[in-house]
Order: C-alpha cells, then sequence, then structure tokens
C-alpha cells in the first residue's frame, strides 16, 4: 500500500510540473468559434488551433488567395504571441473544401514558410465551419 501512495504522489508531482509547463497563447483581439485555446506553448512546442480566413470583423475574404493569406496571418498573430516565427513551424495541417484548389493555396503558402519548409500534410474535400474553405494547424518548435 506504502508503494501505491508513493507512485500516486509522484504521478500528481509530475502532473503538475507539466502543467505548470503549458502555457496559453492567446493573441490580442483573438475570438474562438468554440471552447478551445488559440495556442498552447509545451516543451519547447507552440501547438496553434486550426485556423481559418475570418478577419477581426468575423469576415471572410471573397477571393480565395486572400483567405489563405488571412489564415496565415491568423496563424501568425498566435505564433507572434507566443515567441515564435514561421520558421519555426516543424509540421503543417491545411485542410481544403476543394482540393482543386491546392497549387493557389501553395503559392500563397511558399510566401509565409522559409527553407526548409516544415513537414506537412493537406486534406481536400473536407467540410469546415461556416463558409471557411481552408483550415491551417501549425506546430512550432525552440530549443526551450
Amino acid at each position: 500500500m506504502r508503494n501505491c501512495t508513493l507512485i500516486a504522489l509522484i504521478l500528481l508531482t509530475l502532473t503538475s510540473a507539466q502543467a505548470a509547463d503549458k502555457k496559453a497563447v492567446v493573441p490580442e483581439g483573438a475570438t474562438t468559434a468554440g471552447p478551445y485555446t488559440p495556442g498552447i506553448v509545451a516543451g519547447g512546442f507552440l501547438f496553434c488551433a486550426g485556423q481559418v480566413g475570418r478577419d477581426k470583423d468575423q469576415k471572410y475574404p471573397a477571393v480565395f488567395e486572400d483567405e489563405v493569406k488571412q489564415t496565415l496571418e491568423n496563424v501568425g498573430a498566435i505564433l507572434k504571441k507566443g515567441g515564435y516565427s514561421f520558421a519555426d513551424a516543424v509540421s503543417v495541417q491545411v485542410h481544403l473544401t476543394d482540393i482543386e484548389m491546392f497549387q493557389r493555396m501553395n503559392a500563397v503558402y511558399m510566401t509565409y514558410f522559409p527553407e526548409p519548409r516544415p513537414a506537412r500534410t493537406t486534406v481536400g474535400g473536407v467540410k469546415l465551419v461556416g463558409p471557411a474553405r481552408i483550415e491551417v494547424t501549425v506546430t512550432a518548435y525552440k530549443k526551450p
């Protein structure tokens, strides 16, 4: 029984230490469409929640390339607030409602992420929240 108590105390201590290392990142003026945090820093990583091209007035650009740009600007605000940049990105997930927009997305995307570009997954033909045609999730890393 003493071993179980000791193990429970060790796990509680580790869990508390890990929770202390987890920090929310919320850019000024950011609003969320649900119960999530825009970014979380943990262990040198910054995990950005999926971002869409909604601007501060809650509107989406009519032109797809402008929507991609606004989406990446929203990601950039989280990165900057957390002390990271697009150069720190190690993994990106892109969701498109129509995979036929891949090349148009890619043309804008390449202007944000410098070499070496992060690993990336792109998925098409998905239904996104509201009128969004693109959603981007980014994981960035810096040595702690």
